[in-house]
C-alpha cells in the first residue's frame, strides 16, 4: 500500500514538473465576437479576390486596345473602370486594417485577462505545493492510522482523495489557463501580422493608382489629337445628356418621399473653395471644347486640381452615385443631389465619389473629388442644376459672388 502511494505522489510531482516546464499548444475556445470578426474579415478578403478579378479582366481588354491609335478613347474608359476597381479595393482593404485594429484590441484584452488569470492559477498553485511540502510524506498515513474506527477510516481515506483530487484540479487548470495564453498570444501575433500584411497591399495599390492614373492623362493627350476620337466623345456627351434627363425624372419620382423629407435652402452653395471661382466653360452656346465646333453646354465647368473636395450645393438626397456605363460613361463618376423644392444638383466628371445613393447630405457635405473621367480632357468639376426637371443656367444663382471665366489665356470677369 505504501509503495502504490509513493508511486501517485510521484505522478503528481511528475504533473507539477510538466505543469511547470513543457509548453502548451493547442486549440483555444473562440470567443462568438471574435468568430463574428474573423468572418467579417473573411467576407472582405473574398470580395478583394472579384475584384483582382475584375481588374485582371479589365486589363485583358486593355492589352487587346492599346496597339490601336483609334482605340484610344475606348483605352480611357477602360482605364478609368480598372482605377474604380483599384479605388475599391483600397476601400476594401482599408475596412481590412480596420478590422485587423478591432480583432487586435479585443485579443489584446484577453490576454491580459488570461495572463492575470495564470498569475492567480500559479499563485494557487504553489500554495497547495507549499501545504504539500509543510503535511511531509506520512501525514495521509497519519490521518488513516489515527482513525478510531473503520467508519472514521472511510470518511478520511474520502477526504484524502478529495485534497488529491482538488490538487489534481488546480494543476490542471494551470495547464489548460497557459495552454490558453499561449494560444492567444499567437491568435494576436497573426492578427498584427495580417494587419501589415494589410498594409503592404494597400500602399501597393495606391502606388498602382498613380501609375493608372498617369496612364489616363497619357490617352487624353492621344484623344485631343484626334479629329475622329472628339467627334465620338461629343456624340456620346450628347446621348448621355438626353438619357440622363429621365432617369433623373424616374429616380427622383421614385424617391420623392425621402426626398420632401429633408428641407432645402433657399440658396445654392457654389460647390468648391470660394477661391476656386475661374470658369473653363459657360452654360448654353459655346465652342466644344473638343472638337471647336458650336455646341449647347448643359452645365458649367469649373477647373481644378485632381482630388479637391466637391461640396453639396444644397442639403438634399443622393438619387445617383455612379461610375457611368454604357454612354454614362461621357459623365464619368458623377452624382446627383435633388432637393425637396423641385431642383437638384449633378456634379460629374469625379475623381471618386464620397456618397452613395439614398443617402441624405447636408449643405456643404462632401459628395466627391474632382477628377477627369468621362469625356473630359482635364481636370475639372462639371456642375449642372435642373429646376422640375429641366436644365437652368447654374451662374443665375450666384450673382453675389465674383467669378470670372478664362478665354483665350486672359481672365474675365462675369457680370452676373
Amino acid at each position: 500500500m505504501k509503495k502504490r502511494w509513493n508511486g501517485v505522489r510521484r505522478l503528481l510531482g511528475l504533473a507539477v514538473v510538466l505543469a511547470l516546464v513543457l509548453p502548451f499548444v493547442g486549440p483555444a475556445a473562440v470567443m462568438p465576437a471574435e468568430a463574428v470578426t474573423q468572418a467579417e474579415i473573411d467576407a472582405l478578403k473574398s470580395d478583394a479576390n472579384d475584384l483582382a478579378s475584375q481588374k485582371k479582366e479589365l486589363q485583358a481588354q486593355l492589352n487587346e486596345v492599346k496597339a490601336d491609335k483609334n482605340e484610344a478613347l475606348k483605352q480611357k474608359q477602360l482605364l478609368e473602370e480598372q482605377i474604380e476597381v483599384i479605388r475599391a479595393e483600397i476601400t476594401n482593404i482599408n475596412a481590412q486594417i480596420a478590422k485587423y485594429e478591432q480583432l487586435i484590441e479585443e485579443k489584446t484584452k484577453e490576454l491580459a485577462q488570461s495572463e492575470a488569470e495564470e498569475k492567480e492559477q500559479y499563485e494557487l498553485f504553489c500554495s497547495r505545493v507549499r501545504a504539500m511540502e509543510e503535511a511531509g510524506d506520512t501525514s495521509y498515513w497519519a490521518i488513516l492510522f489515527g482513525s478510531s474506527d473503520f467508519s472514521e477510516l472511510l470518511d478520511n481515506y474520502m477526504m484524502i482523495e478529495e485534497v488529491l483530487e482538488y490538487d489534481n484540479s488546480v494543476m490542471e487548470a494551470l495547464a489548460a489557463i497557459r495552454e490558453q495564453v499561449a494560444q492567444e498570444k499567437a491568435e494576436l501575433e497573426e492578427a498584427k501580422a495580417a494587419q501589415e500584411e494589410a498594409k503592404a497591399k494597400r500602399q501597393a495599390a495606391k502606388a498602382e493608382l498613380e501609375t493608372q492614373e498617369a496612364e489616363v492623362d497619357k490617352v487624353i493627350a492621344e484623344i485631343t489629337s484626334q479629329e475622329n476620337q472628339l467627334k465620338a466623345m461629343e456624340a456620346e456627351l450628347n446621348r448621355a445628356a438626353a438619357a440622363l434627363d429621365s432617369q433623373i425624372k424616374d429616380l427622383e419620382r421614385q424617391m420623392s418621399a425621402q426626398i420632401n423629407n429633408v428641407p432645402s435652402e433657399s440658396g445654392f452653395l457654389w460647390p468648391l473653395a470660394a477661391n476656386i471661382n475661374v470658369l473653363s466653360s459657360l452654360y448654353g452656346s459655346r465652342p466644344d471644347p473638343f472638337t471647336g465646333r458650336p455646341d449647347n453646354h448643359t452645365g458649367i465647368d469649373i477647373p481644378a486640381s485632381r482630388g479637391t473636395p466637391i461640396y453639396a450645393s444644397k442639403s438634399g438626397v443622393v438619387i445617383t452615385s455612379v461610375y457611368g456605363t454604357g454612354s454614362s460613361w461621357s459623365y464619368g463618376n458623377y452624382v446627383v443631389v435633388s432637393h425637396s423644392d423641385g431642383t437638384s444638383t449633378l456634379y460629374a466628371h469625379m475623381s471618386s465619389r464620397a456618397v452613395s445613393k439614398g443617402q441624405t447630405v447636408k449643405q456643404g457635405d462632401v459628395v466627391g473629388y474632382v477628377g477627369t473621367t468621362g469625356n473630359s480632357t482635364g481636370n475639372h468639376l462639371h456642375f449642372e442644376i435642373r429646376v422640375n426637371g429641366s436644365r437652368v443656367d447654374p451662374l443665375n444663382y450666384f450673382k453675389d459672388l465674383n467669378l470670372y471665366y478664362r478665354s483665350g489665356g486672359q481672365k474675365v470677369k462675369l457680370n452676373l
